[in-house]
């Protein structure tokens, strides 16, 4: 695996994706957007911008970096315990796509973790760019836990490459405001996050927002029972973000920012 061409390939699927998603959401939406595009697209674009930039600054090699210097020094469990390259291969992607499914959990249940991670659920649309609107300070402290999970568990490079582009590709798919068949998304989400499913964790009602917080696979939260089929106001009829960021004034980059470190609601 070369760590060199890692952001390139990703920029490119990233690059890719979103605009498949964006031509999507203009053919056919699932939802009428409540502010338009032009308010909020540089906001949230200006936002991955910013993050993209300190973590490059921050961490050079990134997560794909990590697995080949946790390789060179025999870290972690596929080390102690050597496994079938395929076997180390799979059981790394699932394992962690459940650690990102246990973060997010804990992100929620943890108020100075969920006063990073409201920035994402402050958005008062959902669409593609909402799948890439956190703040550096989850961006940073995320990539440190993913880190620690790949050194834990000696997680190949090539499987770690795999679940980053799975992952982000997967966020910008779920997080799109596009209408999918009944039928089709019944069944898609068996084995993948869809829209429709995810759509509900956004919701205003927090009982709904505390649901569905898988970002790839829908397996965990049915597990763990944190599955929720649909929103109690359907898809077309449930409001979206939190009350306490609803001003279209929040959606200034200095203000979102600032989210953390201003009062919680209740």
């Amino acid at each position: 695996m070369n760590a060199a061409l890692e952001p390139m390939l990703r920029l490119g699927v990233f690059a890719t994706m979103f605009a498949v998603m964006a031509v999507w959401e203009i053919l056919a939406p699932q939802r009428r957007p409540v502010i338009g595009r032009a308010r909020r697209w540089p906001r949230n674009l200006a936002l991955v911008v910013l993050d993209t930039a300190i973590l490059r600054a921050l961490f050079p090699t990134a997560a794909v970096g990590v697995a080949m210097l946790a390789a060179s020094r025999g870290w972690g469990i596929f080390a102690v315990l050597p496994a079938p390259r395929w076997l180390a291969f799979g059981a790394s992607l699932l394992l962690l796509d459940l650690a990102i499914y246990a973060q997010h959990v804990v992100f929620h249940l943890v108020p100075p973790l969920w006063r990073l991670h409201r920035v994402h659920h402050a958005d008062p649309d959902f669409d593609v760019t909402t799948g890439v609107r956190f703040h550096p300070g989850e961006i940073v402290l995320s990539l440190l836990i993913k880190f620690a999970v790949i050194i834990l568990l000696g997680a190949p490079a090539g499987a770690v490459f795999a679940f980053e582009i799975i992952l982000n590709a997967t966020s910008l798919f779920n997080h799109a405001n596009v209408r999918l068949p009944t039928r089709l998304d019944r069944w898609l989400r068996l084995i993948l996050v869809t829209p429709d499913m995810h759509r509900v964790h956004h919701s205003v009602i927090r009982r709904e927002t505390d649901s569905n917080f898988g970002f790839n696979l829908p397996w965990w939260d049915r597990l763990f029972g944190t599955y929720r089929a649909a929103p109690a106001a359907g898809q077309e009829g449930m409001r979206i973000g939190l009350d306490e960021f609803a001003n279209p004034a929040e959606l200034a980059l200095w203000r979102t920012l600032l989210q953390p470190f201003r009062p919680m609601k209740g």
